[in-house]
Order: structure tokens, then sequence, then C-alpha cells
């Protein structure tokens, strides 16, 4: 879990001193491709704190070097909250409960409100300190909530909303009454190009416009066929398209095909396997890395194309691929591991539970949305097809490809297609404005405003538009007054804004921060 070349950025620092030198429960989100993973990664190898990290699906857990939430606690898969208290702690494991100090959720936009709530409950009853919420462990949350949902089944769906607003974890009982602060990163390194960014902003909050999806739909090309040479990824919405199409593209390459097992073993299941228990190659054929190299040659989600196989059999088989940018790697089999918390010296720590060992690659002519998420490509192909999309799942799609020049759509993007989930919007909207409030009150903002405006002196400012999104900008404050706006009233400041260079109004209650301008 290496981190090289970290860009320690205003947000990252604000939340590692939170994570770190404070008791803080924080949650961590922001746009896709601006350094979360790396962040907690970062977070997980300096801290001195008894941390954990737990996530909701095998896969993720893997990746992050931790356990999967129902692993961790000893959950059934029907657990329930009124189940938790008969829930007894497994054997030996007491103590891991009783030392945790921090307890990070990656992926937290997948878990489900009630799931977060037998883990209050487990931890009122196991943890440090009985009765406190979450046992009084410091929780941080990591995740894009625009992205993928929590599943939730049709039965199930019915039984949670008879008790929760949403499925989302923010809605949990236990999420109520913590005191969360945000922390939003906001610089993005998948992409540079600014007006791809704005599409893909507008189209992540749902505030897409005709003139966004005439410039996304410029990459419709219904009939493309990648060249030979150029290796594209089709993001397909189902498991069933994306093995079909594999299959096919692997059927069309001469030549003999090349089949490896993986081995499993100790507590590591199938659905762990970052890569097929069952992989069969051939030459030409187009794959993707599933491991992060640690001479850095390539990272999880690098695609590549066989280059030969000179080593089929025995116990290190030996695979050539070639790159994307033409170098040429020998590929031996990787082994992943699963780990289990326990307590030694008094000190948290972590030991190998179970081990997968397979070639670190999988075939990726296509790969679902959903394996895609964390991943970055340089070419894609979208067909969004006809069947139902969730929230978000677009989103991740046009997000996974570092160019808007490197994606290809089979037909083209409607508005029906770019659905957000809109209770993310408003949770997001009323979560800012009480932290806002609560960090400063709007008469204080007010009395720092006009004295910026007596003073003559300009001001960094974090607004928070209507659709959610957040903007950090330099603004000359000009006055501070009510203002009418379709019938309702407001306080606003009238402003020169150094982003817009033109004088605007904003709503005084939608400045989240303000401090001074940097010379």
């Amino acid at each position: 879990m290496a981190v090289s070349g970290l860009d320690l950025n205003r947000e990252f620092r604000r939340a590692l001193e939170l994570l770190e030198g404070s008791r803080r429960h924080v949650l961590v989100t922001g746009r896709a491709g601006t350094g979360k993973s790396t962040l907690l990664r970062y977070f997980l190898q300096t801290t001195r704190k008894r941390a954990v990290v737990l996530a909701p699906t095998g896969v993720a857990a893997v990746n992050v070097g931790g356990q999967t939430i129902h692993s961790f606690f000893g959950f059934r898969p029907d657990v329930t909250p009124d189940r938790v208290p008969r829930l007894m702690a497994p054997e030996g494991r007491d103590s891991v409960y009783k030392r945790l100090e921090v307890l990070v959720l990656d992926e937290v936009s997948m878990v489900r409100a009630d799931l977060l709530d037998c883990v209050d409950r487990f931890l009122r009853l196991n943890g440090p300190k009985r009765n406190r919420p979450f046992g009084g462990v410091q929780m941080a949350f990591f995740g894009d909530l625009y992205q993928l949902p929590p599943v939730v089944t049709g039965a199930e769906r019915r039984a949670l909303e008879a008790l929760y607003e949403t499925p989302y974890f923010y809605s949990a009982k236990a999420f109520a009454g913590l005191n969360v602060e945000l922390v939003e990163l906001e610089k993005v390194y998948r992409q540079q190009d600014g007006e791809f960014l704005e599409l893909l902003g507008a189209i992540r909050n749902g505030s897409v416009t005709d003139d966004h999806l005439e410039l996304l739909n410029r990459r419709v090309q219904p009939t493309f066929e990648p060249p030979p040479e150029e290796l594209y990824v089709q993001l397909t919405a189902t498991n069933r398209l994306a093995e079909a199409t594999n299959r096919d593209q692997l059927a069309r390459l001469p030549g003999r095909p090349y089949r490896f097992f993986g081995t499993l073993e100790g507590e590591f299941g199938g659905d762990h396997a970052p890569a097929p228990v069952e992989l069969e190659i051939k030459v030409g054929a187009q794959i993707m890395m599933v491991s992060n190299d640690a001479q850095g040659r390539w990272v999880n989600g690098t695609v590549g194309r066989v280059a030969g196989v000179p080593v089929a059999d025995g116990d290190e088989p030996l695979v050539l691929v070639e790159l994307e940018d033409g170098t040429e790697v020998e590929i031996t089999p990787y082994t992943w591991e699963l780990f289990s918390f326990y307590v030694e010296g008094g000190e948290l720590r972590s030991r190998v539970v179970g081990q997968y060992t397979q070639l670190p690659m999988t075939l990726a002519w296509a790969v679902t949305i959903h394996k895609s998420q964390g991943k970055t490509f340089d070419r894609v192909v979208i067909d969004i097809g006809r069947g139902a999309f969730a929230p978000g799942q677009v989103y991740v799609a046009l997000s996974r490809c570092r160019t808007l020049e490197g994606i290809v759509l089979r037909r083209p993007i409607e508005r029906k297609h770019v659905w957000v989930d809109y209770r993310i919007v408003k949770f997001l909207t009323r979560f800012q404005y009480e932290r806002a409030e609560r960090a400063l009150p709007v008469e204080a903002r007010r009395a720092l405003l006009e004295q910026a405006v007596r003073e003559c002196r300009s001001l960094e400012i974090v607004y928070l538009k209507p659709n959610g999104d957040r903007s950090r900008r330099v603004v000359r404050p000009i006055r501070v007054e009510e203002v009418e706006y379709r019938g309702r009233t407001f306080l606003g400041l009238r402003a020169f804004c150094g982003h817009r260079q033109e004088e605007r109004t904003f709503r005084v209650d939608r400045i989240l921060e303000l401090g001074e301008a940097a010379d």
C-alpha cells in the first residue's frame, strides 16, 4: 500500500489533522479522481492510532487491506439492529473492539443505514465505552455519495422504507446523533481539461444542460470498432454483457487458449477474488491488471495485451504483457492477503487469515461499471443500453476516462439517463448548512462581511451552489443587504467575483467558509 508523490493539498491536510489530531468523526468525500483512496492509504500507513479499515464488499476490503464489515463484527448476512444484542463477539476478539480507536468505513456510499445501526449497536455493547455512540470509537467515512448506491432488494426496500428516510448510511439512527466534520476533496487528479471537468460535475449532481449534452454527444459513434492497435475498454451495466463480450472477443483470436487456476487459502473466499479463479487467455487478449506493481510499472486498472506465454504450466507461470505505453513486462502470480485484526501487547495488529494467488489480470475488452470504480482508463466505449441504470452509473462510467476525447458513445446520452438520487443532494446541502451554522452562525458571517466592506478587503469564500457543489473563490465585498428573489427574502452579499470577473449576489447562508484572501 505504498503511497508515493503524495500531494498534501489543503483538504488532505485538514482531513489528516481531523483524523490524527482530534477525536472528531469525519466524512471524507469528493468527486471521482480527487484522491480519496490515496488519502486513506496514507492515513493508515502513518497513523499512531489503533485503526481498522472496513468495506461493504470483499473485493473493496482486499483493496484497502482490511475486512468486510460483516466479517469484522461476525455479523450474519441477515443481521438486524435488534438481533445484535444476541450476537456474541467472536471468540478471542473482545479485546480488539475494546482497544479500537478509529474505525474507517470505505466505499461508504454502498453501506446501508440498517448496517450502520448494527455497527453502532455492536460497539455500544462491545466497544471501549459501553453505551456511547459507536462505543466511543472515532468514525471515519470515506466515499463519494454520488457514485454507486447501497444494494437493496425489493423485499428489503419495503422494510427499510418503513424505518429509514433513505437506505443510505446517513439515514441511520446512529448517524443522526453524531457531530461529523465534512472534508470535501476538491482537486481532481484524473482529468485536467476544465471543460470536461465542468461536464462531469454537471453529470454528477444532475445539473446537466442542453449545452453539456450537446458537447458530450459529439462523442457518439454507433458503428465504432476499436482499431486493433488501440486498447478501448467497453463499460457495461451488467456482468452478463461484460462476460459475453469478453468471451466472444477471446473466441475470435487465433491460437490456443491458456487456462490458469487461482489458489484460495484460509478464509479467502471466491467472492473476494480480484482476478478470476479460472482465468482463460490467449496471445493477443486484451487484459486489465488488478494489482499495483511494487516497481510502479502498472497500477490496478492498467490495460494491456498478452504478448506471449513462455511458461504456462507449473507453480510459476509467466505471461508477457505489452502495456498501453508500449512497455513489455513479465507477469507472474500475485498473492492477495485477507486480514483479520487482533490485540497483542495492548496494541491493535493485523494478521493474514487467507490468501489468494493468481495472475493479477482479467480479460478487459469489457468491464462492468461497478468493477471500474476507482480505476482510470485512457479510452472507453460506453453503451448505456436499454437497461435501468442505478443512480450515478453514467457519472461513474464517464469519469473513468482521463479525457473527453478518449470516450466513444454507442448511442446519445439523454436527460433520462443522467439521473441523480436527489436525496443525496438534500442531505449534503442540509449537512453543510448545519456544519457552517455551528462553526460560524449567519450573524457572525454578516459581521465579518460588513467589516470587509468597510476595510475594502477581499475574502476567500467557499460557496454552496443550489446543485450542492462547493465553489472556492475570491470576492471583494461591496455591501450586505436583504435581497428579494422570486417572492422570498434572504440576506445577500453583493461582491465582485474574481472567478467570474463580474459583480454577483451571494446568499450569506450559502457561504460555508470565509477567510482572508491570499495575496
